[in-house]
């Protein structure tokens, strides 16, 4: 059921708009970026996430380990290493965006040839 209501709130930009803010409060507090909290289940977030380079990949690591102990011990980071607005860039978003148009190119000379 989730799921659905996640590809709504994706597919929605006024949903997207909205959900945000409210997604942003809780990920700054625990250390994390926006792009952290995108579901690794998709072949398309795999293959992104692969295309990561090494130091990405581990900083991306140690802030889902932190914030799930925060997390299991009910606490909050000190404010001094919660995520800033300058510091939450889409590190993941383009090579999502490359890795789809590769998909869709895939699928489109896929379907050409049968």
């Amino acid at each position: 059921m989730l799921e659905g209501v996640a590809r709504v709130v994706q597919a929605n930009s006024v949903f997207r708009t909205l959900c945000r803010p409210l997604a942003s409060t809780w990920v700054n507090l625990a250390g994390l970026r926006y792009d952290d909290l995108l579901r690794e289940e998709t072949p398309i977030i795999q293959e992104a996430i692969s295309r990561l380079n090494r130091e990405e990949i581990d900083l991306r690591n140690y802030r889902h380990r932190r914030a799930f102990q925060l997390s299991l011990s009910h606490q909050e980071l000190p404010s001094p290493q919660w995520t800033k607005a300058e510091e939450d860039t889409q590190y993941l978003q383009p090579l999502i965006e490359e890795v789809s148009q590769e998909y869709a190119e895939r699928d489109a000379f896929n379907s050409m040839i049968s």
